[in-house]
């Protein structure tokens, strides 16, 4: 494999579609994902994300999130790239990135080690073993503060890794480490934190970003990426100033909105989100209401109802 020029297939939108799950029970409503990803498919996305914190990975089995990635990537059926979320024990992450790629995921994405105890060097040989174990390329999502860049660094002349989902909103740090990172590693930034800070992301030099907003209104996301990749920045800016109350909305709690004003949007508009799963809560009246409104102002693209 040319992982060069895999790398720079992140150079777009890393749609993270959302699981629905049926009211009372809590079970996976399966047509509803798949119709939850066709939507991202038909609506342009190229690289779909099963198992991503959107996706609510942490309050999946193990089982189950082997169950997502096989289901995701059967309904994308090679119509765009399947990055498959895997985590836990070292173990673990290893066991369910073989499962995903004997389904025919094509990368998967390592999730931040969620331990109490986390060192640096003990950060990098986490990733480095799941890298290795698989034949597929990763990439890892690095959303702790505490840790330092080096990690990446480290990681960085590894063959099979091929970028990093970038969580952590501070400009002049991303700047610098993916100037750190020498070219010839080809290492792709991602911004891991949506469209509200993917324009600033995009300057120091992050190819693409994620976005939750794809499941409900991928057009604006895709006028975005398209006038970023363009140089449009007075279009970008104006994409930006519109989707950026959303996405604050979703950042209510300390992120614990994040979730649930996509399923509770998706659900405004007719579309199939389901509940959410413990620890998140429905949303409140209060935010229920300003998302309502929000959307109201959004009637061009879909119906609200």
């Amino acid at each position: 494999m040319d992982y060069g020029q895999f790398s720079k297939r992140f150079s777009t939108i890393s749609a993270i579609n959302i699981v629905p799950f049926l009211e009372g029970t809590k079970a996976i409503n399966w047509q509803g994902l798949d119709e939850n990803v066709n939507f991202l498919i038909e609506n342009g996305m190229e690289i779909i994300v099963a198992n991503g914190n959107t996706g609510e990975f942490y309050a999946l089995t193990v089982e189950e999130a082997k169950q997502v990635a096989k289901r995701v990537t059967d309904v994308v059926s090679g119509r765009a790239m399947v990055v498959a979320g895997v985590g836990y024990s070292v173990d673990t992450a290893i066991e369910m990135g073989k499962s995903a790629s004997e389904a025919g995921a094509e990368c998967v994405m390592i999730h931040q080690p969620i331990h109490p105890y986390v060192t640096e060097d003990g950060a990098v040989e986490y990733f480095r073993n799941i890298i290795e174990a698989l034949d597929i390329p990763s990439i890892i999502y690095f959303k702790d503060a505490h840790l330092s860049d080096n990690v990446i660094k480290q990681l960085a002349p590894l063959e099979k890794f091929v970028g990093v989902k970038y969580a952590i909103n501070d400009i002049p740090r991303v700047t610098q480490v993916i100037r750190d990172i020498p070219k010839e590693d080809n290492v792709a930034f991602i911004c891991g934190t949506a469209e509200k800070w993917a324009p600033f992301f995009y300057h120091s030099g992050a190819v693409g970003f994620t976005s939750g907003l794809v499941n409900v209104f991928p057009e604006k996301a895709l006028a975005l990426l398209h006038s970023l990749q363009e140089g449009n920045q007075e279009k970008a800016w104006e994409v930006w100033e519109d989707v950026v109350p959303f996405e604050d909305l979703r950042a209510k709690h300390n992120n614990g909105n994040n979730v649930v004003v996509i399923k509770e949007a998706m659900e405004q508009l007719g579309l199939t989100a389901g509940v959410t799963r413990e620890p998140v809560n429905p949303l409140s009246k209060e935010d229920k209401l300003a998302l309502q409104e929000l959307l109201k102002t959004w009637q061009n693209v879909h119906e609200v109802r």
